[in-house]
């Protein structure tokens, strides 16, 4: 697999998560081949790699730190990503993830379920291997169930225009900001047996994923369908609508209303009227003050880290985060 050009700066880190990707390959085995390597193609499609690197940097505080287990505690968080996206794909009718084809797309939803599902059990499968406890798995599965939750709250809220920034950052921190707090405190407990520094650690994750979704959905308003990887204005299609459109709400009650009014009938026309309308209003511009606001938090708990080399690449890359362009 080509490991995404960001991490070139960090060819330690970089050399760590070739060595998680080659133990997902590994772990993932299905009898249908064609379906295995849909998945692993998935899997190895140019994603960035975030949270399994988040991971293995929290995983280096402390002195109980093995790097076998927390590669494979960042394998088990990747996979765990990447079948929530497969969900995901399957909920929206996504055809293209990352410039390929679905594979709800491309083999039909009922594989793509069975895919997404036989993905956690991979996961359940490597932390089962490398739980010192009971607690240890308990502290995992709640954060899937939080996760699942996020999902579930996705779809309650699907077009209700009346949707508040407290609804939305309640829906975002149950499905994103979890995934990379779980991310974070479980590479910290992996490292570390002080609870109360991967309290901190799950916080730090848990911001770093507010922002981090908060910005997603900028560039849903900013950027081409052919620099993301996937259809703009998709979620609008969906009925789920983000900060920038709740933010322009505020302004452009009337004429936004009326276009949202279409649900599924939403024409490009329609969706490039949506964008201008929602830059126009300040609805793009707000919603970066509030991505801004979380990766602050963020920092300003990495600062409470040990002074050593991973707690400057966490800095950097949660820095960076905040002006990436997709």
């Amino acid at each position: 697999m080509q490991i995404h050009p960001m991490w070139d700066s960090y060819p330690e880190l970089k050399a760590e998560l070739k060595e998680t990707i080659e133990l997902i390959n590994k772990e993932v085995f299905v009898r249908n081949k064609e379906i295995e390597a849909a998945i692993l193609d998935m899997l190895q499609s140019g994603g960035k790699l975030l949270r399994p690197a988040y991971a293995l940097l929290f995983s280096s505080f402390g002195d109980s730190h093995s790097p076998e287990r927390a590669r494979s505690l960042a394998a088990a968080i990747e996979l765990l990503h990447t079948s929530t996206l497969i969900h995901d794909d399957i909920v929206d009718e996504a055809s293209t993830r990352r410039k390929k084809q679905t594979i709800q797309s491309k083999y039909g939803k009922d594989v793509a379920v069975y895919a997404g599902d036989y993905l956690f059990t991979v996961v359940f499968r490597i932390l089962s291997k490398h739980a010192d406890s009971v607690e240890d798995m308990t502290v995992n599965t709640k954060g899937m169930e939080r996760i699942l939750m996020g999902e579930l709250n996705q779809m309650h809220l699907r077009y209700k225009q009346n949707m508040s920034i407290r609804d939305y950052l309640t829906q975002i921190s149950g499905k994103t900001a979890q995934l990379f707090a779980l991310a974070c405190f479980s590479g910290a407990m992996e490292g570390s047996d002080k609870k109360s520094f991967a309290r901190n650690c799950y916080y730090i994750g848990s911001h770093i994923g507010m922002a981090f979704q908060i910005m997603d959905d900028v560039l849903d308003y900013t950027q081409s369908s052919k620099n993301l990887g996937k259809p703009v204005l998709e979620d609008v299609r969906q009925g789920i609508y983000t900060a920038p459109i709740i933010f322009a709400l505020r302004k452009e009650k009337k004429e936004l209303a009326y276009l949202l009014k279409k649900e599924s009938a939403i024409t490009q026309s329609d969706a490039q009227k949506i964008q201008q309308i929602v830059y126009e209003a300040g609805g793009v511009k707000e919603a970066k003050i509030l991505a801004e606001k979380y990766t602050k938090k963020a920092l300003k708990r990495i600062e409470s880290l040990p002074n050593t080399k991973e707690k400057q690449i966490i800095q950097e890359i949660t820095e960076n985060l905040l002006i990436r362009e997709m």
